[in-house]
């Protein structure tokens, strides 16, 4: 059954594919709404609550400490347990606890409810990033993420709105914003009918299953555009530097093959993740601190979250076309000089304009990484290795708005926005010299180091 992962990536994008991009980016679009629900309530419960900005950072400390569990946890169970089983947990995990949010009476409540959720937030993007990797072909892997992903940023804008609207209304209106999130519930019943990954299944000796899944999605390609191409293997089975016994296994990550690539990975995704939410999570509340009105702050975060989609959808257009690693780069050097441009400026309408470009290029730098991570590591250890990443970053920013707070409150406001520049700056230079190249390989190809063979370029086509 060693040329299962060879006939997948030789597979047209039929309808079963089709419906695993709906799932995934049904799931990505209240994931990232719920991901966002503080940072736009926040804005309210500063005057309720009567708290200062260091709680604030508090409670973002809280919910960023409980991605960096989930994420490592969730990878590493999703490669010991299945992806699917792992992410229908994680979406009840992150569904419950944001309606829990709701509830909370005070700082402390919030803060243990806001861990939580961020527990089966992180777990879920770092299983769905790794289910998608495994289940779609070589060279259409960076496009249907990209897709999801544009479709999933569409909650952000969605949030913002959302806030905009039913926190001015009522005192207890921030309330609400966090049942919105927890309305990724509704994806469950869909994500049960998914089939697991046939890499995964392969890789843990149930190789009828997975020779099951993979004749469904060739039959439904048959059926949709007629005879396959004649199949020849194009990549021997297995992978240097992971076995099956290490399947979840962190230590493998750092053995002597992969050491290097996973270095590199911890440190960009720590700097990303820094500059990202530096941005993102802190805009409504630094232009209340700067004297713009409740109102007025949501309005501008509003309109400059309507263009996180156009990011991911820029990254779409460009992702299968140029080496993903100097593509993240360029993006990142991109975001640098848009962010010091925004932290210049009191001009609303210049606010709008420096803020929609730093969010589309943050989103872009936010849709590479988020293809290329599981991308350099073997079906084994995949899901760890998505996880430990992306588990850096959220552990890098329980530190995040302590760091920002004190920037702004020792510097003052345009500190911040320097300080998200050298982030990236620092994200593209390692990444770009560093980095593997991964565009076009197949996954297994890819996590070796290899080259591209003229079988696997002929896949390409």
């Amino acid at each position: 059954m060693s040329d299962i992962r060879e006939r997948l990536d030789r597979l047209p994008i039929t309808s079963m594919h089709r419906r695993v991009i709906a799932v995934l980016a049904f799931a990505y679009f209240f994931e990232l709404a719920d991901l966002n629900t503080f940072g736009y309530a926040a804005t309210s419960i500063l005057g309720q609550w009567h708290i200062q900005i260091h709680t604030v950072a508090l409670i973002t400390s809280a919910s960023f400490f409980g991605m960096f569990f989930g994420s490592t946890v969730g990878g590493g169970l999703a490669d010991r347990y299945g992806r699917k089983r792992a992410f229908i947990v994680s979406v009840l995990i992150y569904t419950v606890a944001s309606l829990a949010n709701a509830i909370s009476w005070n700082v402390a409540s919030l803060a243990f409810f806001r861990l939580v959720t961020g527990v089966g937030l992180s777990a879920v993007t770092v299983i769905a990033n790794t289910y998608l990797s495994e289940v779609f072909p070589v060279r259409a892997r960076g496009k249907s993420m990209a897709i999801v992903m544009t479709i999933g940023l569409i909650g952000i804008p969605a949030t913002a709105w959302v806030a905009r609207f039913v926190i001015p209304m009522a005192p207890w209106g921030w309330r609400i914003v966090f049942i919105w999130g927890a309305l990724g519930m509704l994806v469950l019943p869909f994500a049960m009918r998914m089939s697991e990954s046939p890499r995964w299944l392969l890789t843990n000796g149930r190789a009828d299953e997975a020779e099951t899944v993979v004749a469904a999605y060739e039959r439904k390609a048959t059926t949709e555009f007629g005879s396959l191409e004649t199949f020849r293997p194009v990549v021997a089975s297995g992978v240097a530097g992971a076995s099956h016994a290490e399947k979840g296994n962190f230590a493998a990550l750092f053995n002597l093959f992969y050491r290097g690539r996973t270095i590199v990975l911890l440190v960009v995704w720590a700097l990303v993740v820094l500059g990202f939410y530096g941005f993102i999570a802190w805009v409504p509340t630094l232009l209340v601190k700067q004297g713009f009105s409740v109102v007025k702050s949501l309005n501008y975060a509003s309109l400059i979250a309507i263009c996180n989609p156009v990011g991911a959808a820029l990254a779409l257009a460009l992702i299968e076309r140029f080496e993903r690693k100097f593509l993240f780069a360029v993006f990142a050097v991109f975001v640098a000089i848009v962010v010091t441009a925004y932290g210049w400026t009191f001009n609303p309408t210049l606010i709008v304009i420096y803020g929609a470009l730093v969010v589309i290029g943050i989103q872009a730098t936010t849709v590479v990484t988020y293809t290329y991570t599981p991308e350099v590591y073997p079906t084994e250890v995949r899901g760890a290795g998505m996880g430990l990443a992306y588990g850096a970053g959220r552990l890098a920013n329980v530190l995040g708005p302590f760091i920002v707070s004190a920037l702004y409150g020792a510097v003052g406001y345009l500190s911040v926005f320097l300080y998200i520049a050298v982030c990236y700056l620092a994200a593209a230079a390692l990444l770009g010299v560093f980095g593997l190249r991964v565009t076009g390989r197949s996954l297994e190809t890819a996590a070796a180091g290899s080259v591209v063979s003229s079988d696997e370029s002929r896949l390409l086509r």
